[in-house]
């Protein structure tokens, strides 16, 4: 077996050889083969530079086909033979280390721009050879009366040897002459085209100018005229024509004949329309794609007055689980499946189904009354996906989120439209999937400014515009101002100060919250060192302590234990001045590999509190294995103590709880503490801590201080 060429030089010379060697038996050529092959070199080195160059230059693939006809490849078979080669070997020899995903998609628009410069430097040379012959026609007859029998025998040898149609008629339409050539393009014989009428080869893909053009040239208002036109042939099929039709004028200058030269173009249009499809449809399910979807929706959104659209965008919902457990085999199987199915479901005028990639999917529907019917055709297609399909012996149950866009057209664009879709199509399956929402403006606004969060966080840590605000947290036995509780804050330059609730979700979805949760935990460490440093407590009360909330992504970082323990260190602060808060829903379920940086931290003396408990619905039996060491009860326990006389449901629910934690040595906390009543409600109840805004509101750490001063000398 040959070793296969390792230089950048070989590979190029291998792929002018494949090249040569396909094309060269369909080429008219006085050149050997390795000869042949010798002027293919620099053509194929031009490719290559353009498949592997940074910016796509089409100009360049032009001016390669057009070379090819240069070098005299003008067979239909040498542009066939040179596109599968280059689809077939030009990424293999010549695409370097490249991706060849993208290598490809660069190799099928060299092909398409090859296939344009060939054919329009083939045009360009069958129009000068139609100017020659009716050059070489009018001179002929001009030279009639001159010299008959040479010019007879000049026009006679043009006329026969030409590659191209040619046919004679007089202005009624009779044919009188025909080459060869249009014989053969026709598939007549000499019988059946002679007495021919030329109105009689009428088509139906004819353009409206066409006859229009004849009947002007036939009077004597025009010369000629240039087009291109479909006929008939007697087995059914369609010949395409490039048709040049001149008038021929006698000595005196009146109308006598018209010549017709005719190219044969029927295959370069078969292979255009076959390019052109291939770039407009998805190779898996041949549904339209991006590209004409794009095409069509401008053009709908183009449309004049009382023109309306509906747009539906279709995400399948679990997708990603089937190809991940049966493999992307079976995914394509299903895609393939799901796309006949929404096939079924666009057969109206005006709609149209598209697959934009991987599991999204479009229906377009256009009209005057598309309100009602976009929410029919969404409806068809729900319905459409409740059958289960069979793959490899599984019924996989398809489900599907669609996000639903409707409106006059000509107020969007293109972009804005599928934007608006495709947030809509989250917030349906952000509601459970399985289900369309329509378009909502404001909902719209406020995905979009939470996709500006997303993109301006990273920026926003580096830039320091995170700051930290405090909450007391109050002992309800005696009063006194125990720590605070860490609540991060962002300064942004346009919204201005956001709350946690705004960007904490949006930082866990992008992994933003480890380092913003590692420095919200280092200032909250080296703040309460500086309220120790000045306020040490007292022997009661302690010193102050900081309580910093821990998000779930947190919880399974690695670095978790150790990040905190070199925090604690750097800051000179010892452990029993940090509570980490986790929510009761992370730890819900939590196997031992989650709970033993938990553990590890409270064996340290770090206390663990359980945030938002009574709203994770966990097994209460599973605070016996969790290293917590305080409960902080969920403001929705205690609203109804607010008001005088407290609600008895209420008072019994926090009286259990609190029983239940101080019975297994846990400290109560009670968040959102509003009115005095609801303070000495909690505390006959016996809760230990509680926190709110009848203490104060969270604020700069001065006041915390402050506050614990008035305490300490109170």
């Amino acid at each position: 077996m040959r070793a296969e060429p390792d230089g950048p030089e070989d590979r190029l010379r291998r792929f002018a050889t494949i090249w040569s060697r396909a094309v060269f038996p369909v080429t008219s050529t006085s050149l050997t083969r390795p000869e042949f092959e010798e002027r293919l070199l620099p053509l194929a080195r031009r490719l290559s530079e353009a498949l592997r160059a940074r910016v796509y230059d089409a100009g360049e693939c032009r001016a390669v086909g057009a070379a090819l006809v240069e070098a005299h490849c003008t067979e239909p078979e040498a542009l066939s033979q040179t596109l599968d080669c280059v689809e077939a070997y030009l990424v293999l020899y010549c695409g370097g280390d490249g991706p060849r995903e993208d290598l490809r998609a660069r190799a099928a628009r060299l092909q398409s721009a090859m296939a344009a410069g060939y054919a329009e430097a083939l045009r360009q040379r069958t129009l000068a050879e139609q100017e020659a012959i009716a050059r070489a026609a009018l001179e002929a007859q001009g030279a009639v009366a001159r010299a008959l029998h040479a010019t007879e025998a000049r026009f006679r040898a043009v006329f026969e040897g030409a590659a191209i149609g040619i046919g004679i008629a007089d202005l009624e339409g009779n044919i009188l002459q025909f080459n060869g050539a249009l014989l053969r393009m026709f598939g007549v014989t000499e019988q059946a085209m002679r007495g021919r009428d030329v109105t009689e080869w009428t088509h139906p893909d004819d353009a409206p100018q066409v006859w229009r053009l004849y009947d002007e040239l036939v009077r004597g208002e025009r010369e000629h005229y240039h087009t291109e036109k479909a006929f008939a042939r007697p087995d059914g099929t369609v010949l395409w024509t490039n048709l040049t039709v001149s008038l021929l004028r006698d000595a005196d200058g009146r109308p006598q004949y018209q010549l017709a030269l005719m190219e044969d173009t029927t295959e370069r249009r078969l292979l255009n329309l076959r390019l052109r499809y291939e770039a407009t449809h998805d190779a898996l399910t041949g549904l339209p794609n991006r590209t004409l979807f794009f095409e069509r929706l401008e053009k709908a959104l183009a449309a004049g007055d009382g023109q309306r659209f509906g747009l539906c965008y279709l995400d399948l919902d679990g997708f990603k689980t089937i190809n991940d457990s049966l493999g992307h085999a079976a995914g394509d199987r299903l895609l393939v499946e799901v796309a006949d199915r929404l096939q079924s479901c666009a057969t109206a005028p005006g709609e149209m189904v598209a697959r934009l990639g991987g599991d999204e999917f479009v229906a377009l529907t256009t009209g005057t009354d598309t309100e009602r019917e976009v929410d029919e055709l969404a409806d068809r297609i729900m319905n459409a996906l409740v059958t289960p399909v069979r793959i490899e012996g599984c019924e996989l149950l398809v489900r599907g989120s669609i996000g639903i866009v409707e409106g006059p057209a000509g107020e969007r664009g293109p972009a804005e439209v599928l934007r608006s879709a495709d947030i809509t199509m989250y917030r349906a399956k952000s509601a459970g999937g399985n289900r369309y929402e329509v378009a909502d403006a404001e909902a719209d606004a406020r995905a979009i400014t939470r996709h500006g969060l997303t993109t301006a966080l990273p920026a926003a840590l580096d830039r320091g515009e995170f700051f930290i605000e405090y909450q007391p947290l109050v002992h309800l036995g005696d009063g006194t101002v125990r720590g605070a509780e860490a609540l991060v804050r962002w300064l942004h330059p346009q919204h201005g100060v956001l709350g946690p609730d705004r960007f904490i979700p949006l930082a866990e979805r992008t992994g933003l919250i480890v380092p913003l949760g590692r420095w919200v935990l280092e200032q909250s460490v080296r703040q309460a060192s500086a309220w120790r440093e000045r306020h040490g407590g007292t022997a009661a009360t302690g010193p102050l302590r900081v309580n910093v909330n821990l998000s779930p992504c947190q919880l399974t970082h690695p670095g978790l234990v150790q990040d905190t323990v070199d925090i604690l260190e750097r800051a000179g602060l010892e452990p029993d001045a940090l509570c980490l808060e986790v929510t009761e829903s992370a730890l819900i379920g939590a196997d031992d590999d989650l709970l033993k940086p938990l553990r590890r931290l409270s064996e340290m003396g770090v206390d663990i509190a359980l945030d938002d408990f009574g709203t994770g619905y966990s097994n209460l039996a599973n605070l016996r294995r969790l290293p917590v060491r305080v409960l902080k009860l969920d403001r929705t326990f205690t609203q109804g103590m607010q008001q005088f006389p407290a609600d008895p449901v209420d008072l019994k629910i926090v009286e259990g709880i609190v029983s239940l934690a101080h019975s297994l040595d846990l400290a109560v906390t009670v968040e959102g503490v509003e009115t005095g009543a609801q303070a000495e409600q909690l505390r006959i109840l016996g809760c230990d801590t509680a926190q709110g805004w009848y203490y104060a509101r969270p604020g700069p750490p001065e006041r915390l201080h402050e506050l614990a001063l008035v305490d300490a000398t109170g």
